[in-house]
């Protein structure tokens, strides 16, 4: 690859990037984690299930941080449930869904966050 094709792809990434909602109040964004295609057997899904899969998700990756996400002392004495970086458990159907260049995004409530996990391959909906 080259230096400029790297530059036009450093550039498009930005450009992404800046199309980003950012979340106001105690909002979070997240983004859903890359559902696999396939099946531990090497079986293909099929693109319903791969879809049905990205919306009961209970595993999301946090992107941004609301202005006043955990900023309520009395709700939460201890800080932040989690912060930007973290994937973080949640329940299935949370909060509001967009796509954004095939890639599917929610912005959840800062009091919606169970968990947070470290590694979140494996974790799926019972």
């Amino acid at each position: 690859m080259s230096d400029i094709d790297i530059k036009q792809t450093q550039a498009e990434a930005e450009e992404k990037a800046r199309q980003l909602p950012i979340p106001k109040g105690y909002r979070i964004l997240c983004m859903v984690p890359k559902i696999e295609s396939l099946y531990e057997s090497g079986l293909v899904k099929a693109e319903e299930t791969v879809r049905v899969e990205e919306q009961t998700t209970v595993v999301l990756f946090v992107a941004k941080m609301g202005d006043m996400a955990y900023s309520d002392k009395e709700r939460f004495p201890t800080g932040p449930w989690c912060k930007e970086g973290d994937f973080v458990l949640v329940r299935s159907y949370s909060g509001t869904r967009l796509k954004i260049y095939g890639t599917e995004w929610r912005i959840i409530n800062d009091d919606t966050v169970d968990a947070v996990v470290e590694d979140p391959r494996g974790i799926g909906r019972a």
